[in-house]
Protein backbone atom coordinates (compact mmCIF):
# COMPACT_ATOMS: atom_id res chain seq x y z
CA UNK A 1 0.00 0.00 0.00
CA UNK A 2 1.11 3.39 -0.85
CA UNK A 3 -0.23 7.11 0.24
CA UNK A 4 -0.55 9.56 -2.67
CA UNK A 5 -1.32 13.49 -1.60
CA UNK A 6 -4.89 14.64 -1.88
CA UNK A 7 -4.35 18.28 -0.82
CA UNK A 8 -1.68 20.24 -0.81
CA UNK A 9 -2.93 22.05 2.12
CA UNK A 10 0.05 22.89 3.86
CA UNK A 11 -1.23 22.99 7.01
CA UNK A 12 0.43 24.24 10.07
CA UNK A 13 -1.44 21.62 12.09
CA UNK A 14 -3.99 19.53 10.23
CA UNK A 15 -6.08 17.28 12.11
CA UNK A 16 -9.40 15.56 13.30
CA UNK A 17 -10.22 13.82 9.58
CA UNK A 18 -13.74 13.12 9.53
CA UNK A 19 -15.87 11.48 6.30
CA UNK A 20 -19.27 12.40 5.98
CA UNK A 21 -21.40 9.67 3.99
CA UNK A 22 -24.60 11.53 3.36
CA UNK A 23 -22.80 14.43 1.49
CA UNK A 24 -19.49 12.70 0.15
CA UNK A 25 -17.52 15.19 1.75
CA UNK A 26 -14.45 14.67 3.64
CA UNK A 27 -13.43 17.07 6.52
CA UNK A 28 -10.63 18.01 8.63
CA UNK A 29 -9.29 21.13 10.79
CA UNK A 30 -5.89 23.56 11.04
CA UNK A 31 -5.72 23.09 14.43
CA UNK A 32 -2.73 26.96 14.46
CA UNK A 33 -4.94 27.97 11.32
CA UNK A 34 -8.21 28.16 13.08
CA UNK A 35 -9.69 26.93 9.53
CA UNK A 36 -12.07 24.57 9.00
CA UNK A 37 -11.92 22.30 5.56
CA UNK A 38 -14.24 20.22 3.72
CA UNK A 39 -13.52 18.45 -0.10
CA UNK A 40 -16.27 17.25 -1.91
CA UNK A 41 -15.50 14.52 -3.58
CA UNK A 42 -17.58 14.54 -6.50
CA UNK A 43 -15.37 18.21 -7.76
CA UNK A 44 -12.78 18.02 -5.62
CA UNK A 45 -14.26 21.32 -4.60
CA UNK A 46 -12.02 22.63 -1.35
CA UNK A 47 -13.69 25.25 1.12
CA UNK A 48 -12.86 26.34 3.92
CA UNK A 49 -14.03 28.59 6.97
CA UNK A 50 -11.51 30.70 9.31
CA UNK A 51 -12.25 30.88 12.88
CA UNK A 52 -11.04 33.32 15.64
CA UNK A 53 -9.63 30.63 17.87
CA UNK A 54 -7.29 27.39 17.74
CA UNK A 55 -10.19 24.94 16.43
CA UNK A 56 -8.91 20.80 18.05
CA UNK A 57 -11.62 18.99 16.30
CA UNK A 58 -14.79 18.30 14.59
CA UNK A 59 -17.74 15.97 14.20
CA UNK A 60 -20.99 15.75 12.55
CA UNK A 61 -24.50 15.89 14.24
CA UNK A 62 -27.88 14.61 13.22
CA UNK A 63 -29.10 17.47 12.08
CA UNK A 64 -26.65 18.47 9.57
CA UNK A 65 -24.26 20.71 11.80
CA UNK A 66 -20.53 20.50 13.30
CA UNK A 67 -19.78 19.98 16.63
CA UNK A 68 -16.23 21.16 17.39
CA UNK A 69 -13.98 21.40 20.21
CA UNK A 70 -12.47 24.80 20.25
CA UNK A 71 -9.82 26.52 22.04
CA UNK A 72 -12.67 28.14 24.37
CA UNK A 73 -15.15 24.81 24.44
CA UNK A 74 -17.30 23.08 22.84
CA UNK A 75 -19.51 24.79 20.44
CA UNK A 76 -22.32 23.85 16.99
CA UNK A 77 -21.07 25.15 13.71
CA UNK A 78 -23.66 25.43 10.89
CA UNK A 79 -22.03 26.20 7.64
CA UNK A 80 -24.70 26.95 5.84
CA UNK A 81 -25.35 29.79 7.96
CA UNK A 82 -21.97 30.81 9.39
CA UNK A 83 -23.18 30.59 12.72
CA UNK A 84 -21.31 29.48 15.51
CA UNK A 85 -22.81 28.63 19.02
CA UNK A 86 -20.88 28.10 22.29
CA UNK A 87 -22.01 25.07 24.10
CA UNK A 88 -19.97 24.39 26.98
CA UNK A 89 -16.58 25.40 28.38
CA UNK A 90 -15.35 23.34 31.12
CA UNK A 91 -11.83 24.92 31.46
CA UNK A 92 -12.79 28.05 31.12
CA UNK A 93 -10.76 28.59 34.22
CA UNK A 94 -7.41 27.10 32.29
CA UNK A 95 -6.23 29.82 30.05
CA UNK A 96 -3.33 27.81 28.39
CA UNK A 97 -5.98 24.85 27.77
CA UNK A 98 -7.32 24.47 24.84
CA UNK A 99 -9.63 21.17 22.63
CA UNK A 100 -7.66 18.92 21.01
CA UNK A 101 -8.85 15.68 19.31
CA UNK A 102 -12.37 14.20 19.54
CA UNK A 103 -15.27 12.02 17.97
CA UNK A 104 -18.72 11.19 18.60
CA UNK A 105 -19.57 7.35 20.21
CA UNK A 106 -21.82 4.63 18.65
CA UNK A 107 -24.63 6.87 21.15
CA UNK A 108 -24.16 9.71 19.57
CA UNK A 109 -22.34 11.55 22.58
CA UNK A 110 -19.36 13.92 21.77
CA UNK A 111 -15.85 12.92 23.41
CA UNK A 112 -12.82 15.49 23.25
CA UNK A 113 -10.14 16.15 25.52
CA UNK A 114 -7.82 18.99 25.89
CA UNK A 115 -4.36 19.45 26.04
CA UNK A 116 -1.96 22.51 27.43
CA UNK A 117 0.82 24.90 25.62
CA UNK A 118 3.49 22.43 26.10
CA UNK A 119 1.09 18.97 26.10
CA UNK A 120 3.19 16.92 29.41
CA UNK A 121 2.57 18.36 32.24
CA UNK A 122 -0.98 16.42 33.07
CA UNK A 123 -3.07 19.47 32.73
CA UNK A 124 -5.75 18.05 29.76
CA UNK A 125 -8.44 15.74 30.37
CA UNK A 126 -11.18 14.11 28.46
CA UNK A 127 -14.71 15.21 28.41
CA UNK A 128 -17.79 13.82 27.08
CA UNK A 129 -21.28 15.82 25.85
CA UNK A 130 -24.54 13.83 26.10
CA UNK A 131 -27.69 14.83 24.03
CA UNK A 132 -29.02 17.16 26.62
CA UNK A 133 -25.19 19.28 26.52
CA UNK A 134 -24.52 18.18 30.20
CA UNK A 135 -20.86 17.59 29.94
CA UNK A 136 -18.59 15.15 32.23
CA UNK A 137 -14.94 14.36 32.72
CA UNK A 138 -14.09 10.82 32.52
CA UNK A 139 -10.38 10.79 32.31
CA UNK A 140 -8.31 13.20 34.17
CA UNK A 141 -4.33 14.13 34.44
CA UNK A 142 -4.15 13.78 30.45
CA UNK A 143 -1.08 15.32 28.88
CA UNK A 144 -2.24 15.74 25.52
CA UNK A 145 -5.55 13.90 24.27
CA UNK A 146 -5.76 12.37 21.31
CA UNK A 147 -6.74 9.50 19.29
CA UNK A 148 -10.54 7.92 19.73
CA UNK A 149 -12.14 4.60 18.92
CA UNK A 150 -14.44 2.16 19.85
CA UNK A 151 -14.50 -1.32 18.62
CA UNK A 152 -16.82 -2.90 16.29
CA UNK A 153 -18.80 -4.55 18.68
CA UNK A 154 -19.29 -1.38 20.87
CA UNK A 155 -17.70 -3.24 23.84
CA UNK A 156 -14.98 -1.16 24.16
CA UNK A 157 -13.03 2.34 23.47
CA UNK A 158 -9.73 2.92 22.56
CA UNK A 159 -7.80 6.25 24.17
CA UNK A 160 -4.54 8.06 23.32
CA UNK A 161 -2.70 10.09 25.48
CA UNK A 162 0.00 11.09 23.67
CA UNK A 163 3.46 11.96 25.82
CA UNK A 164 2.56 8.22 27.62
CA UNK A 165 3.04 6.44 23.97
CA UNK A 166 0.38 4.03 24.05
CA UNK A 167 -3.11 2.73 23.59
CA UNK A 168 -5.35 2.08 26.77
CA UNK A 169 -8.41 0.29 26.10
CA UNK A 170 -11.56 0.71 28.29
CA UNK A 171 -14.47 -1.28 28.72
CA UNK A 172 -17.39 0.51 27.02
CA UNK A 173 -20.90 0.66 27.95
CA UNK A 174 -22.97 1.97 25.14
CA UNK A 175 -26.02 3.12 27.04
CA UNK A 176 -24.74 4.63 29.81
CA UNK A 177 -21.25 5.53 28.35
CA UNK A 178 -19.69 4.90 31.07
CA UNK A 179 -16.14 3.44 31.14
CA UNK A 180 -13.43 1.45 33.29
CA UNK A 181 -10.88 -0.94 33.75
CA UNK A 182 -8.61 0.77 31.68
CA UNK A 183 -5.60 -1.81 30.19
CA UNK A 184 -2.55 -0.81 28.23
CA UNK A 185 -3.15 -2.70 24.61
CA UNK A 186 -0.58 -0.88 22.60
CA UNK A 187 3.21 0.24 23.59
CA UNK A 188 4.51 2.14 21.02
CA UNK A 189 8.29 1.22 19.69
CA UNK A 190 11.50 3.54 20.54
CA UNK A 191 12.23 5.48 17.83
CA UNK A 192 8.63 5.48 16.30
CA UNK A 193 7.53 9.02 17.02
CA UNK A 194 4.52 9.00 18.94
CA UNK A 195 0.88 8.30 18.79
CA UNK A 196 -1.04 10.62 17.73
CA UNK A 197 -5.02 10.45 16.23
CA UNK A 198 -6.29 7.03 15.13
CA UNK A 199 -9.24 4.82 13.81
CA UNK A 200 -10.30 1.43 14.03
CA UNK A 201 -11.61 -0.54 10.86
CA UNK A 202 -14.53 -3.68 10.53
CA UNK A 203 -12.17 -6.11 11.43
CA UNK A 204 -11.32 -4.47 15.21
CA UNK A 205 -7.73 -3.46 14.02
CA UNK A 206 -6.13 0.25 14.86
CA UNK A 207 -4.74 2.31 12.52
CA UNK A 208 -2.59 5.37 14.60
CA UNK A 209 -0.39 8.36 12.89
CA UNK A 210 3.02 8.85 14.05
CA UNK A 211 4.30 12.38 15.08
CA UNK A 212 7.33 12.56 14.29
CA UNK A 213 7.48 9.05 12.84
CA UNK A 214 7.13 9.50 9.03
CA UNK A 215 3.90 7.08 8.81
CA UNK A 216 0.73 4.97 9.60
CA UNK A 217 0.74 1.80 11.51
CA UNK A 218 -1.79 -0.92 12.10
CA UNK A 219 -2.42 -2.63 15.29
CA UNK A 220 -3.77 -5.85 16.27
CA UNK A 221 -5.18 -4.32 20.18
CA UNK A 222 -5.84 -7.82 21.43
CA UNK A 223 -2.26 -9.17 20.83
CA UNK A 224 -0.39 -5.75 21.08
CA UNK A 225 0.90 -6.44 17.67
CA UNK A 226 1.63 -3.97 15.03
CA UNK A 227 0.78 -5.90 11.93
CA UNK A 228 1.67 -2.98 9.32
CA UNK A 229 3.41 0.60 9.19
CA UNK A 230 2.78 2.64 5.89
CA UNK A 231 5.14 5.05 5.33
CA UNK A 232 3.79 9.31 4.77
CA UNK A 233 5.85 11.79 3.22
CA UNK A 234 5.80 13.98 5.96
CA UNK A 235 7.42 13.78 9.50
CA UNK A 236 4.47 14.78 11.67
CA UNK A 237 1.53 12.82 10.58
CA UNK A 238 -1.30 13.24 12.96
CA UNK A 239 -4.56 11.51 12.45
CA UNK A 240 -6.19 9.11 9.86
CA UNK A 241 -10.08 8.15 9.12
CA UNK A 242 -11.73 6.23 6.97
CA UNK A 243 -13.60 7.51 4.04
CA UNK A 244 -15.02 6.93 0.50
CA UNK A 245 -18.12 5.54 -0.78
CA UNK A 246 -17.17 2.13 -0.35
CA UNK A 247 -15.64 3.24 3.68
CA UNK A 248 -12.07 1.94 1.99
CA UNK A 249 -10.07 4.60 1.64
CA UNK A 250 -7.45 6.17 4.30
CA UNK A 251 -7.50 9.95 4.68
CA UNK A 252 -4.72 10.87 6.22
CA UNK A 253 -3.71 14.35 7.91
CA UNK A 254 0.10 15.46 8.78
CA UNK A 255 1.27 19.00 10.37
CA UNK A 256 4.29 21.52 9.39
CA UNK A 257 5.05 23.18 12.93
CA UNK A 258 7.87 22.35 14.77
CA UNK A 259 10.07 21.45 11.25
CA UNK A 260 12.90 22.37 10.49
CA UNK A 261 14.21 23.82 7.68
CA UNK A 262 15.80 21.16 6.30
CA UNK A 263 12.78 18.90 7.08
CA UNK A 264 10.93 21.48 5.21
CA UNK A 265 13.10 20.73 2.06
CA UNK A 266 13.07 17.06 2.52
CA UNK A 267 9.01 16.72 2.99
CA UNK A 268 7.76 19.49 1.03
CA UNK A 269 4.30 18.20 1.05
CA UNK A 270 4.02 18.37 4.75
CA UNK A 271 0.72 19.73 6.09
CA UNK A 272 -0.92 18.06 3.69
CA UNK A 273 -4.10 15.66 3.21
CA UNK A 274 -3.34 11.93 1.96
CA UNK A 275 -4.80 8.93 0.97
CA UNK A 276 -4.48 5.39 0.85
CA UNK A 277 -6.67 2.85 -0.67
CA UNK A 278 -6.81 -0.33 1.72
CA UNK A 279 -7.55 -4.17 1.91
CA UNK A 280 -10.10 -3.61 4.64
CA UNK A 281 -13.38 -1.35 5.14
CA UNK A 282 -13.44 1.26 8.29
CA UNK A 283 -16.69 2.21 10.23
CA UNK A 284 -19.29 4.54 9.60
CA UNK A 285 -18.46 7.82 11.35
CA UNK A 286 -21.19 8.84 14.62
CA UNK A 287 -22.94 12.00 14.54
CA UNK A 288 -23.97 13.62 17.30
CA UNK A 289 -27.36 13.08 18.90
CA UNK A 290 -28.56 16.44 18.92
CA UNK A 291 -32.93 15.29 19.53
CA UNK A 292 -32.99 16.30 23.00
Amino acid sequence: MSVKLTVDARNTLGESPCWDDERKMFLWVDIMGKKIFRLHSLNDELEEVQLDQFVGCLSHTNNGRLILGLQHGIHFYDWETGILEKVVDPESHLKENRFNDGKCDPSGRFWAGTTDQTGVKGNGALYVVDSTLQITKKVGNVGTSNGLAWSPDHRYMYFIDTPTKQVVRYRYFVDSGEIECPEVVVQFPESTGLPDGMTIDEEGMLWIAHWGGKGISRWDPYKGKQLEFIPVPAVNVTSCAFGGPNLDELYITSARTRMTEEQLCDYPYAGGVFSLKTNVKGLKNFRFDESS
